[in-house]
């Protein structure tokens, strides 16, 4: 199944085709309220059934006879096509989806949430997402842990703008951060960047929000250096053309973007190993001293870097079961396979850690599942930045 879409607009794919994909604007959809609100009847399939047509033609299956079945759609906004959140999205909505017409999951078929649909929505990254599910265009969203607290306390770039109403279904893994620089610049500290070239993320990303964290434990701000607001992918054309010198990244580990340019050119991961690194985990409480392992990229050695989890959030105001539904099928066999097959950053989505650093509460519906699997027990709540608390 392919359900992710491609570009910065509410899309849902159609039939692919030799320039890629091409994409139709979704049908909005709304989640919470009565039982029927957010399910598309026969006029919403004729309006989205080329989409459909095409999912049910990659996965095998055929859904162009549903007859009276109900089908709803649910997005998760990912980050850039270069980055993990996009390829994680898309991972997360082939498990959860469940297309009518699908083999049964006892047969080997989709072990998803029956009749839903989910897309992996591009988008610039984590504080665009805040923002999309804030308006109700989005259900849910994968952001950084830090953005997530941010956003739930009205900080940062949502100063004075909490959004008390975020929920969270899981903690999924480790992202860390990216300076990347060609390896014959000369830069080896991240002190170096004064008076450089440096791509800091695109507007929205929760990329930028840590890029400036970063550059200000450094002594250094976007007036010290020369800041250029790309994504991932462009800042990567632009390193190697040399129009650029370093830029910055946050994500769960191999990047498409710095594996692609570390094939085409030699790189260098500068190292977050000083004191000014642990100022910085100190301003920054969810993040944790991390590493970027050996040849993950073409001729990089390891390097200490820093980490923050990027978490699966929610509408709050999601219907319960459906969130369950949902939480129960992040965490069947099916998905297991799915995860650890699909991404090197999939076999570190784990039960065992998905309460872990939580950056705001638990949606109900997720609560329930964990209790139900005796992770959380009476008295107890997740908390924000903690597994659990009585």
């Amino acid at each position: 199944m392919v359900f992710s879409s491609c570009n910065n607009k509410m899309d849902v794919p159609v039939m692919p085709s030799p320039a890629g994909p091409r994409c139709e604007p979704l049908p909005p959809v709304d989640a919470s309220g009565d039982a029927d609100t957010g399910v598309l009847h026969r006029r919403g399939l004729l309006r989205a059934g080329l989409g459909l047509l095409a999912a049910g033609a990659l996965s095998g299956t055929s859904i162009a006879n549903t007859g009276a079945e109900q089908v709803r759609f649910f997005q998760i906004g990912t980050g850039t096509t270069g980055g993990t959140y996009f390829l994680i999205g898309g991972l997360l909505a082939n498990a959860v989806s469940n297309p009518p017409g699908s083999r049964p999951c006892e047969r080997g078929g989709s072990c998803g949430v029956p009749g839903l649909i989910v897309v992996a929505q591009a988008t610039s990254g984590a504080v665009e997402n805040i923002s999309l599910m804030r308006s109700r265009r989005l259900e849910s969203a994968l952001v950084q842990a830090d953005i997530a607290h941010a956003a739930l306390e009205g900080q940062g770039p949502f100063d004075k703008a909490p959004y008390a109403d975020l929920r969270a279904i899981a903690n999924l893994y480790t992202e860390t951060i990216h300076l990347v620089v060609r390896a014959d610049s000369g830069i080896k500290t991240p002190a170096d960047l004064r008076g450089k070239r440096v791509v800091l993320g695109e507007q929205g990303s929760g990329t930028l929000v840590t890029a400036r964290a970063l550059l200000a434990s450094y002594g250094l701000s976007e007036r010290t250096v020369k800041p250029f607001y790309l994504s991932p992918a462009a800042g990567g054309d632009r390193l190697e053309a040399g129009d650029m010198d370093a830029f910055i990244i946050v994500g769960g580990y191999p990047l498409p973007s710095v594996a692609d340019l570390a094939r085409r050119v030699p790189i260098a991961l500068l190292p977050f190993d000083d004191k000014r690194a642990a100022q910085l985990v100190k301003r920054l409480p969810h993040f944790t001293e991390s590493r970027i392992e050996a040849d993950v990229y073409d001729g990089v050695p390891a390097t200490q870097s820093l980490g923050v989890g990027a978490q699966w959030l929610v509408r709050g105001d999601l219907k319960p079961d459906l969130v369950h539904a949902i939480t129960a099928s992040l965490w069947n066999e099916q998905t297991r396979s799915m995860l650890d097959n699909g991404h090197p950053r999939g076999r570190s989505v784990q039960l065992a850690t998905a309460l872990s650093g939580l950056a705001v509460p638990l949606h109900p519906g997720a609560e329930r599942f964990y209790r139900e699997k005796g992770l959380l027990t009476d008295g107890q709540a997740a908390a924000p930045g903690g597994s659990a608390i009585h």
